[in-house]
């Protein structure tokens, strides 16, 4: 199994969701609204008040997903949360050594 992890512009998680949701063995994913900085070589702040708040909101994407998907699912994001700009994140993947559902069809609720 791999993980599969993504930090992007809150404006491109609708089209992430969407292409995602499109594509077969996409399992479901979570999302974290973050604050993210670039590497200072990127940017120069001005002034220390602009230093302070050099932070600008971005969305975490969680997911893990089968080896036989990985690519796929990951290329899918990759594609779907670029604009070209300096801004729009990373995506990366991992290898999951364990992964169980803690919910199992079947049992039960309460």
């Amino acid at each position: 199994m791999k993980e599969i992890k993504a930090v992007i512009r809150p404006t491109r998680l609708d089209d992430v969701r969407e292409a995602l949701m499109r594509t077969p063995g996409f399992p479901g994913m979570t999302v974290t609204h973050v604050e993210g900085c670039s590497a200072p070589a990127r940017h120069q702040p001005q002034n220390l008040k602009e230093e302070l708040l050099d932070f600008s909101p971005k969305v975490r994407i969680e997911m893990v997903v089968d080896d036989d998907h990985a690519d796929v699912l990951y290329e899918t994001v990759k594609q779907a949360a670029a604009t070209g700009h300096v801004g729009d994140g990373l995506v990366w993947m991992g290898d999951v050594q364990r992964c169980d559902y803690l919910w199992q069809p079947g049992s039960q609720s309460g």
